[in-house]
């Protein structure tokens, strides 16, 4: 397979992935596209390693919000193994409590809306995600649920 080819089927399984598990919130995406060591980290929900907790994260945060969207924005960049995208989403919390963040957690439907953008950063390997860390906008985050003060 040629470097392009590889390029764009590493860029087809991040966007399949990105629009499975945070576009639908499907948690199954990770069993089929995710590696058995799959390394999971954003400042607001922590490192994960494996399968199991990303699953559990992305099912909580979207019964806490559920019209939690994301989208991609922009092109996907794809070098040799690693994919980079930047998104943008949020929500509502009108769902119950939510404790998955790195301050506070939040009581059940408290009304709170947020809208925040980031970039990620996928390792592909044998055709699955074997890493996906990327930075997004916690401190607003945070901010427009209240967690912590705006200035």
């Amino acid at each position: 397979m040629s470097q392009g080819s590889r390029e764009q089927r590493n860029k087809e399984i991040v966007a399949r992935w990105f629009e499975e598990y945070w576009g639908k919130g499907n948690p199954d995406i990770v069993d089929e596209l995710g590696t058995d060591d799959l390394l999971f980290h954003y400042p607001m929900h922590g490192e994960m390693h494996g399968r199991e907790a990303p699953k559990k994260m992305i099912v909580e945060f979207r019964e806490a919000f559920p019209d939690l969207s994301f989208d991609v924005v922009g092109d996907l960049i794809a070098e040799g193994d690693y994919v980079v995208g930047r998104w943008e989403g949020g929500g509502t919390h009108t769902g119950p409590a939510f404790a998955d963040l790195p301050v506070g957690s939040l009581p059940a439907a408290t009304g709170r809306k947020i809208h925040f953008s980031g970039t990620t950063v996928y390792r592909i390997k044998d055709g699955k995600v074997a890493e996906e860390v990327g930075q997004e906008g916690a401190l607003t985050a945070l901010q427009q649920l209240e967690l912590v003060p705006a200035r």
